[in-house]
């Protein structure tokens, strides 16, 4: 349906939840994947659980020479680089008075620095090739805030920033850059949560339900695809309509 066949994907977070689901998808769509992840064994993991059908690497993506090295040798393997999804990211729900400022970096470090690390490196391979899909994983947070935990809808606000920017930039390469805004997904994490805290949740949600991974994986399918090719700077919802 999305004609993926031969694209060159990287996806950071790859190795688990969304990021891991959104691997299958393309997997399934013919496209060559190429998972991030934090740790060599998390990689190996994933990687295993695909069928070693994807290549994984696991740079420390705050390494802007680490992460450059690697986007080159993957160039360098397949001979373009199609698609980027940055989605690896991190939480946080601490009261203002309970986060140290270690915390807060670590956020921004992880979550918009890494960002702008992966973006930076693989933009010169698009801009020869004249054409690119950059996708970023923002949360509904970004556009409606949270009760506590101010680092983290800090960081996606800065996630939509870069997007919407980058847009404007790449135009003219025909490089498009667009994020995904998920609401409350079934993750582990989520999945952990007591009911008395998730159902009142989903009550608020007009569609009824938390959203799965593989509904984020389509959204990601879907703007990479030529289906979208007029479609940039777009920070596109996918939260049943939640808290709306």
């Amino acid at each position: 349906m999305f004609n993926l066949e031969n694209k060159v994907v990287i996806i950071t977070g790859g190795t688990r939840g969304i990021g891991f689901e959104t691997a299958k998808s393309f997997l399934e769509n013919k496209a060559n994947v190429i998972i991030f992840g934090s740790k060599e064994e998390s990689v190996k993991k994933a990687k295993e659980e695909l069928n070693n059908k994807v290549d994984g690497y696991y740079p420390n993506l705050n390494n802007y020479e680490e992460i450059e090295k690697t986007i080159k040798e993957i160039y360098d393997k397949y001979g373009h680089i199609d698609i980027l999804i940055n989605n690896a990211g991190m939480s946080d729900n601490k009261k203002i008075e309970d986060i140290k400022s270690e915390d807060f970096v670590n956020i921004m470090n992880l979550n918009v620095n890494a960002v702008f690390n992966m973006s930076k490196a693989v933009i010169p391979y698009m801009k020869e090739q004249n054409k690119g899909v950059i996708l970023n994983t923002s949360s509904m947070v970004s556009i409606y805030g949270q009760p506590s935990g101010v680092g983290y809808p800090a960081s996606k606000f800065a996630v939509n920033g870069i997007t919407k920017s980058l847009a404007r930039e790449l135009a003219r390469y025909n490089i498009r850059v667009n994020a995904v805004a998920p609401g409350i997904i079934k993750t582990d994490m989520v999945s952990s949560l007591p009911k008395e805290l998730i159902e009142p949740l989903i009550k608020t949600i007009p569609l009824g339900r938390i959203g799965e991974p593989k509904d984020i994986a389509n959204a990601f399918l879907f703007l990479s695809s030529d289906m979208a090719s007029y479609i940039t700077g777009v920070i596109l919802q996918v939260d049943g309509c939640a808290y709306n």
